[in-house]
């Protein structure tokens, strides 16, 4: 198993932090089979890209709310990273309360 649970809505409230803030957040680790994953389908065209962040953020997004770890953005780097047999993710985590 990869992840904790695949789900295709984002269940907590809407967070409206900017690209800047996120940024703000400082990276650590994350294990994959800690997430819950916000969306159902991935492009498979962007997963095989070498530089599909290249305009985005280096780090996965993820939201914590009512204990469960949200993957909001970088399902394609979570599964780049699975298939290189990693179990953790480099991921900016934004608590919520």
């Amino acid at each position: 198993m990869i992840f904790k649970r695949v789900g295709d809505v984002r269940p907590y409230p809407d967070h409206g932090y900017t690209q800047k803030q996120w940024a703000a957040i400082a990276p650590h680790q994350i294990r994959l089979d800690q997430l819950v994953t916000t969306k159902r389908t991935l492009d498979l065209e962007a997963l095989l890209e070498e530089d599909s962040t290249f305009y985005g953020d280096l780090f996965a997004h993820v939201v914590s709310w009512q204990g469960e770890f949200y993957l909001e953005d970088g399902l394609h780097r979570a599964l780049r990273a699975a298939l290189q047999q990693r179990q953790t993710l480099h991921a900016r985590v934004l608590e919520l309360g």
